[in-house]
Formats: structure tokens, sequence, C-alpha cells
């Protein structure tokens, strides 16, 4: 660069300055040469006025110059990369002020052009984002560049599971400005079980501002980007998590359970206790025990007054233990006898009755009472023939009856075998020390006809 000579007589021509380019973020120089061509010593006092001042100094900033000498001073100019500091031509002044004649001021300009500069600060928020099928992203874009520019993003990702959208697709900022897009992450099928799956990407960010720079410049080297991709990536969660299917195992392993085994049990239980109360009202067959009432092989006549002699007749039942036995004769009368049996838990015992010598009890009714609640077995016999076994925590107080009379011939006895697994709780609240079961029976007890 060739200065041109400045004069600081009135008159003198204009001080010229060449014209310099600078990029922001560096530094240019340019000079401006003072001649004094008065006749007397001055002095000159020099500033950058314009644009350009807040990055730009004279050095010196004061010469001192005898008639007809000059000096060159350098100017130099280091702009902020900044976007504040805009593209394009800045217009440059040196105000040159002397001392001795204030009155003849002059401020040379030139121009200096700016260069452009591209740069971006980019942030995709969050960096992990989890769901089932899609997620949702903010791109935040600055541009820190001082030339507008048109940003664009292109997704990446290894395979091709995932699909990327951008809302909107590209974004137009001035220098300073700042702008947000939002991208939509989607796959294309889900995660039943299992573990989450994992899918990065990148997401890069262009400036076609630079491309098209690169590409007027001819430049050798291909279109970069402004800075390094955005990484994050998009987490699939199950549709059914882990635990769940450790409950449905457990659940599956109970109906099992169930079916195979507990529902086996409790539906025999069942049957069985069913069994057990309904059981307790026979018909006697035929033999001894199996007559209709008012029958009988016994011969006798009546006297008119209800009695038989030696028979049967309208009143008194009166049986025969069939041919070859023995029956009862007229006479006979109603009776009941009752049993108590108490005994300890884990101990079985047996309470009777003997039917009297001579005599045939003919049993038409028993009741039973477990007052207290107990738990355990009981069984009834008359005589060798066992009635009934019943389950003592099924019943309270339970009845029997029949129609036709059951006989229990001399000597034979009723049975009541009580075997107590856990004695019962009674009203008072306070549990028993020991079962307790009460058998009362009733019927006909008559003589033995010979």
């Amino acid at each position: 660069m060739t200065p041109s000579a400045a004069s600081s007589g009135p008159g003198a021509p204009g001080l010229d300055i060449p014209a310099v380019s600078v990029t922001p973020g560096g530094t240019a120089t340019t000079s401006l040469t003072v001649r004094n061509d008065s006749d007397i010593v001055e002095a000159y006092t020099l500033e950058v006025v314009g644009d350009c001042g807040p990055w730009a100094t004279v050095e010196p900033a004061r010469i001192s110059l005898y008639p007809g000498t000059s000096e060159t001073v350098t100017i130099t100019l280091a702009p902020p990369r900044s976007p504040e500091v805009r593209a394009g031509d800045v217009p440059l002044g040196v105000r040159v002020l002397p001392a001795e004649h204030p009155e003849s001021v002059t401020v040379p300009e030139t121009t200096v052009h700016i260069e452009e500069f591209h740069e971006l600060r980019t942030e995709i928020l969050p960096r992990r984002r989890r769901g089932w099928l899609r997620g949702r992203y903010r791109l935040a874009v600055r541009n820190e560049g001082n030339t507008p520019t048109r940003i664009s993003f292109r997704p990446e990702q290894a395979g091709e599971e995932l699909r990327f959208g951008f809302v909107p697709a590209d974004l137009q900022l001035e220098p300073g400005e700042s702008a947000e897009t939002r991208l939509r992450v989607r796959i294309g099928k889900p995660v039943w079980f299992g573990k989450p799956a994992v899918w990065p990407f990148t997401v890069h960010t262009t400036d076609g501002a630079a491309e098209a720079q690169a590409e007027a410049e001819a430049s050798a080297r291909p279109a970069t980007y402004v800075r390094p991709p955005l990484e994050a990536e998009f987490v699939q969660i199950p549709i059914f998590p882990k635990w769940l299917l450790a409950l449905l195992a457990a659940i599956l392993a109970l109906l099992l359970a169930w079916f195979a085994l507990v529902r086996p049990a409790v539906r025999s239980a069942a049957r069985q206790a069913a069994d057990e109360v309904v059981q307790p009202r026979p018909t006697p067959g035929g033999g001894k025990n199996g007559q209709s009432p008012g029958t009988g092989n016994g011969t006798g006549t009546g006297d008119g007054t209800g009695k038989e002699q030696g028979g049967s007749g309208p009143g008194v039942p009166s049986t025969s233990g069939g041919p070859g036995g023995t029956g009862t004769s007229g006479g006979g009368e109603q009776s009941s006898t009752t049993i108590d049996v108490q005994t300890s838990g884990g101990q079985t015992k047996t309470g009777t009755y003997p039917v009297p010598q001579g005599k045939v009890f003919g049993v038409t009714d028993i009741v039973v009472a477990n007052f207290q609640g107990d738990e355990g077995v009981m069984t009834i016999s008359f005589g060798d023939r066992k009635i009934t076994t019943i389950a003592l925590e099924t019943f309270r107080n339970q009845d029997y009856h029949w129609v036709t009379p059951i006989e229990i011939p001399a000597n034979a006895t009723v049975t009541a075998n009580v075997t107590c697994a856990k004695p019962g709780t009674p009203a008072t609240g306070r549990q028993a020390q020991q079962c307790h079961e009460v058998l009362n029976v009733s019927g006909v007890l008559a003589n033995v006809a010979q």
C-alpha cells in the first residue's frame, strides 16, 4: 500500500488512507502519512472516528513535525469475532487535529471490508429420551457468525430402524439470532418383553452460507460442518416390564397349584362333609331291625283296650326278629337315655348304654349335641351296627329320626365313640379344656317275647 501525502496547511489536498480488509477475530493494518507544509513546527493529534473506532488504533497517536517534513502512522484494525461486527464495507476515518491551527482539522477516510465468518452454537435437549415407539427432542441453534445464514439438519444412524422428522426443516437466522426446531424420532417395531433397546444417533447441522462460500471459492476441501455433530439416543422401553412377567409367572403357578392340588382337596373335603351330614338317615333293611311298624309274627288277640296279648296292635309298635328269633311282647313303653362323653385333646373315649336283660330297645330318635364347638370325630353304633360317623366341627346340635324303629337286642349297647382333635370355645368365650359331647337316644323299650 502506498499512502498519499497529507498537508496541514490551508488549502492542502485531502489525506487518503488505502482501503483494507480484515477478518473478525484477526488484525489488519494500514497507514497514513502526515506532512507539515506550514512554516512553523506543528503537532498533530490523530484519532480514529466512525464505526471502526471501538476496535481501531493509531500509532503513534500524536506526532510533531518541522516545516516541510512528514511522518507515517500505522492504523491497526482488530475487530472482535462477534455477530455485532457485520460483514461488509465499513467506513474508516482518522481525524488529524493540528495544535497550532485547529481550524485546519482534516478527516481522511477509507473503507474497511469486514470479511464473513460462520459460526453456530447448537444444542439438543434432552440428550436421552425414553419411550415405547417415539421420542421428541428440541434443537436450539444460535447464529454466532456475522452474516445471515440458512441452517439445515441431517440425521444419521448406524442402521435404518429410526425415522426422523424436523419441524421446521430449516431455519433462516440473522447474526446473533436464536431459534429452535423440533425433532421427532420414531421406530416401527415395539419391544414387547426384555431389556430396553438403546438407539444412538447424531444430528449434523449445516450452514448453507458456508457451503455456498466454499463452492464459490472452488475449494478442494469438502463443505464442512460448523461444529461436531450432536449426539443423542432414543431408549426404547418394553411394553411389558420384567416385573410383570414375574408376576404373571407367579399367578400362573398359583393357578396350576390350585387346580392340581388345592381344588381337589377342597372338593373332597366338602363332599365328605356333605356325605357325613346326609348319611345319618338310613332306612333299615330286612332282618330283625327292618320290620314295618305294627307287623310281626307273634300271635295273640287284642282285648279291645289298645293293648296286645302276645302280638302287635294299635298304639305300641311291636316287631319280631324274624323266624327263629325273639320278638317284643306287649307292654312296651317310651324310654330315653343320655350318653355323656368327655375326653382330652388327642384322645379317644367311648360312652355306652347297655340294653337291659330281657328287653328290646326300638330306637326312633337320637339327638347329638356339640355345644362347645369341638373338633374331632364321633361315631354312633347300635350293637354291631355303625349308624353314622360325624365330624364334630360341622355341627353344634344335630337330630336324626326313623319312621321304622331300629331294634337293639338285650345286652347290646348304644355306643358313642369320640376322638377329640381340639376342644372348642363355648359361649363363655374361654376355650374348654376337654371335648364334651352328649348323645340322647329315644325309643320304645319292650319285653322280649318268649
